[in-house]
């Protein structure tokens, strides 16, 4: 028998089993305790409350939407605050291609030139470059062997920018969303318009 998504989707969801623990945090939060929620069930914030202007970030031509393959993040978020600043956050990034899969697996060095490359389209996207970056966070999936030609690239990508000062960065050795991917960085930039 030939399922649809929905289908597939449906079966996954009727197979969900809550803990009493999850049911209660469930229904403190207002959702339903032993169904998935109706998109839209949380009340929405009230009308005489402004919000920051917040627009999702995207360069399809080099990195698809997270969304496409099931994960519930934007690639970046522009937020617009009062004044004419405006941050970039640009959600953790790797050698992604246009279609969603894994560039380069096993070759750290591309993969960490892939990872630039994309957030470089992503700030382009929204008229941004490394200048406007003020922090990154990097993951590396082995900080042991990897770091010192993590560092090295790093180095010299940001030289190669002209930038002074480096951005504030950490490096933290961790699991990435999937096993062939060596290296992703999130990164944060401010413009002042």
């Amino acid at each position: 028998m030939n399922m649809t998504t929905k289908d597939s989707q449906n079966e996954i969801e009727e197979k969900i089993v809550y803990s009493a623990g999850e049911k209660i945090e469930r229904r403190a939060l207002g959702l339903p305790a032993c169904e998935p929620a109706p998109t839209g069930l949380l009340r929405r914030v009230s009308k005489d409350r402004v919000l920051a202007k917040k627009k999702a970030i995207k360069a399809p031509e080099v990195l698809n939407e997270a969304c496409e393959y099931g994960s519930a993040f934007t690639r970046g978020l522009r937020v617009d605050l009062p004044g004419g600043i405006t941050h970039l956050l640009l959600s953790g990034t790797a050698s992604v291609g246009p279609r969603g899969e894994t560039l380069y697996p096993g070759d750290f060095r591309a993969q960490l030139w892939r990872t630039y490359y994309n957030l470089t389209k992503l700030l382009d996207s929204e008229g941004a470059t490394w200048h406007d970056i003020v922090r990154t966070t990097c993951y590396i999936r082995d900080i042991e062997r990897d770091y010192k030609e993590f560092n090295n690239i790093r180095n010299e990508f940001f030289r190669t920018l002209g930038l002074e000062p480096f951005p504030a960065s950490t490096a933290i050795q961790a699991r990435i969303c999937r096993s062939d991917l060596l290296v992703e960085i999130e990164a944060m930039a401010i413009l002042v318009r």
